[in-house]
């Protein structure tokens, strides 16, 4: 997506650690309008099938999401990173290892909001090696429902995550792939 390429290559920044920081406008200050064109494109790669659930992990996912969802019409599900008092012990569980936090959550998802024969699209801000992903991916199965397909705003293609994902049969639509990145030549997407 010509428009998102742009404006990562406008605004975001490229940090130690093999980190692209868009902060500015995706996951920390969100740029609202503009994620409703990225939600509106998600829409329209997805536009041929029935979707009944949007799923996503928090917090960075969830923005997206919700201006996805209302293209889709359907409710957003999102993963908690932390067992809170007020979700109870009928929980679906995986585990996530997040690179940026150098930390591995549990995340739960109330069985009250997946059910078996839900149609979802799981929807993420980043995908680089796969791991909330393939979590997300197990959520779904372990719930009977299916996974329609994946709606990824930045893809790190030069990491693994989204090979394995795909080579599950899995469908994986990405906004923004980007084959290489480094401080001194900048970003170079995927043509």
């Amino acid at each position: 997506m010509k428009l998102l390429e742009e404006k990562i290559l406008r605004d975001g920044k490229i940090g130690a650690g093999d980190v692209l920081k868009v902060d500015s406008f995706l996951n920390h200050q969100m740029d609202v309008a503009f994620l409703c064109e990225l939600g509106k494109e998600i829409k329209r790669l997805y536009a041929d099938e029935p979707i009944t659930r949007i799923l996503t992990i928090e917090a960075s996912g969830i923005g997206i999401a919700c201006l996805t969802a209302q293209y889709f019409d359907v409710p957003v599900v999102f993963a908690k990173k932390t067992k809170t008092n007020n979700i109870y012990a009928d929980v679906y569980t995986s585990k996530v290892e997040s690179y940026t936090h150098q930390k591995t959550y549990d995340i739960v998802v109330s069985k009250e909001f997946l059910k078996q024969g839900d149609r979802v699209l799981i929807i993420d801000d980043f995908l680089a090696k796969g791991s909330a992903l393939t979590a997300l991916i197990s959520l779904v199965r372990d719930a009977g429902a299916e996974v329609v397909g994946a709606g990824i705003v930045i893809e790190k293609a030069y990491q693994s995550g989204g090979e394995r994902v795909r080579a599950q049969g899995i469908r994986v639509e990405s906004l923004a792939r980007i084959q290489e990145m480094d401080i001194s030549n900048g970003i170079i997407f995927c043509e």
